[in-house]
């Protein structure tokens, strides 16, 4: 229990250094914000009173710290405020936008983890074979690969060439199809690597042997002990996968013309639309902070020993 109460401990202060940052980002970014949020909110050419105006109403005059409480302050009761440009709240449209997203992620992990899974198991059958040396250099060439420039080559050729899939919006489930094979390839060619290696490293523990001369039988070693030892390192790259996706998702929502929280990021940057970036920063980050939590408390369960030292 105390494990656990300082792991919330420290992915609040997390959260709470990521909120400032954002805001201090956003409040010395170059340009002056009001007026960008005018052209934004009326597409036309604004006058001075329009922009101080403005100025006034996004609490742009009131100064740093009175600005990021009047922001934070409701952001922790729930309330993100609401949009500069449109004045609808923020969270609904925010919440819109994941449900695009979250669907399309969950997509990419599991072809992610259907790809590298078996190709990793297979190819340390025989280390060194082909069969390794071939996952190897899929794993080496999708990792050299950058998201958009696959999901640009995907859409050439099954959608403009082939014309199997469509390449753009979100109306049909085969819409989501291309750019969850976008980013569901990047991620198994990460996995494929780390699972490889864990297995491996896994197979050359020095107490294996003593465990076979005990008459333990191969599958229950496999499966307790090398399986075990083999998770812990995938685990950690799952995390890291998370990042991976968050960025990647970005990309393949704007290439894909998707309405997700990419697009929803980039639109707000676009208008400076500060209410709506500093949401889609926040929620991202505490994604990603509750996963990296929950992988922290997954390693006491593969392990009890991790972690006894923060006891």
């Amino acid at each position: 229990m105390k494990i656990v109460i300082g792991l919330f401990l420290r992915a609040s202060v997390v959260l709470t250094g990521i909120a400032l940052a954002t805001f201090a980002l956003l409040w010395n970014a170059p340009g002056d914000p009001a007026l960008a949020i005018a052209l934004a909110r009326y597409d036309a050419i604004v006058t001075p009173d329009l922009v101080n105006e403005i100025r006034e109403q996004a609490g742009f005059n009131a100064g740093f710290w009175p600005a990021f409480q009047a922001w934070f302050g409701p952001i922790l009761m729930g309330d993100f405020g609401n949009s500069s440009v449109n004045g609808r709240p923020v969270l609904p449209d925010l919440m819109s936008s994941v449900s695009y997203t979250f669907p399309l992620g969950i997509a990419a992990l599991a072809i992610g983890m259907a790809l590298s899974l078996p190709l990793a198991i297979l190819s340390t059958k025989r280390p060194g074979g082909w069969l390794d040396r071939f996952a190897i250099a899929v794993a080496s060439i999708g990792n050299a690969i950058p998201a958009y420039w696959l999901g640009l080559l995907l859409i050439l050729l099954f959608a403009v060439q082939l014309a199997w899939l469509p390449a753009m919006g979100a109306r049909t489930p085969s819409h989501a199809i291309l750019p969850a094979l976008t980013l569901g390839l990047g991620v198994a060619a990460s996995l494929t690597r780390i699972i490889r290696s864990g297995i491996l490293e896994a197979r050359g523990q020095s107490f294996l042997p003593a465990l076979s001369r005990r008459g333990v039988p191969q599958n229950s070693i496999s499966k307790d002990h090398i399986a075990l030892h083999a998770a812990i390192p995938v685990v950690t790259v799952f995390g890291l996968e998370l990042a991976f996706l968050l960025e990647g998702l970005v990309m393949v929502e704007v290439i894909f013309a998707r309405p997700g929280l990419g697009s929803f990021l980039v639109e707000a940057i676009g208008a400076r639309d500060f209410p709506k970036v500093q949401a889609a920063v926040l929620l991202t980050a505490l994604i990603f902070v509750v996963v990296n939590l929950l992988i922290d408390l997954f390693y006491k369960v593969l392990d009890p020993r991790i972690g006894d030292h923060d006891a």
